[in-house]
C-alpha cells in the first residue's frame, strides 16, 4: 500500500516543473509536520511554526516529510521537527513570524 502512494506520487511529481514540484514537496510536508507541532508544542500558532520549519529544512528533510505525509507521521516525522526547530534559523524565524500571532 506504501509503495504503491509513493510510487503514485512519483509518477505525479514526474510530470511536473521543478518549482512545481517543490511546492508539492513543502505542501505535503506541511501535513506531516502538523501533527507533531500539535503534539509537541500545544498552543503555538502551527501555521507560523510550519513555514519556519519548511523554510528551514533541506531538501532531504523535506522529502521525509513529504513522504511521512503519505505513510503518516512516525518518531522519525518528530525527530526530523525537532532537528529542525534546533536550528538558529528556525527559532530566529519562530520568533519574529511566530510570537507575534500569540501577541495578539
Amino acid at each position: 500500500m506504501i509503495r504503491i502512494a509513493l510510487l503514485s506520487a512519483a509518477v505525479v511529481l514526474t510530470g511536473c516543473s521543478a518549482a512545481q514540484q517543490d511546492d508539492l514537496t513543502r505542501r505535503a510536508a506541511k501535513n506531516a509536520i502538523r501533527p507533531v507541532l500539535e503534539q509537541r508544542l500545544p498552543g503555538v500558532p502551527v501555521e507560523p511554526a510550519t513555514d519556519c520549519i519548511i523554510d528551514n529544512a533541506n531538501s532531504k528533510q523535506l522529502l521525509a516529510l513529504a513522504t511521512d505525509a503519505v505513510t503518516g507521521p512516525t518518531a522519525s516525522t518528530a525527530e526530523i521537527v525537532t532537528n529542525i526547530l534546533a536550528k538558529p534559523e528556525t527559532l530566529t524565524c519562530l520568533a519574529t513570524k511566530g510570537l507575534p500571532v500569540l501577541l495578539k
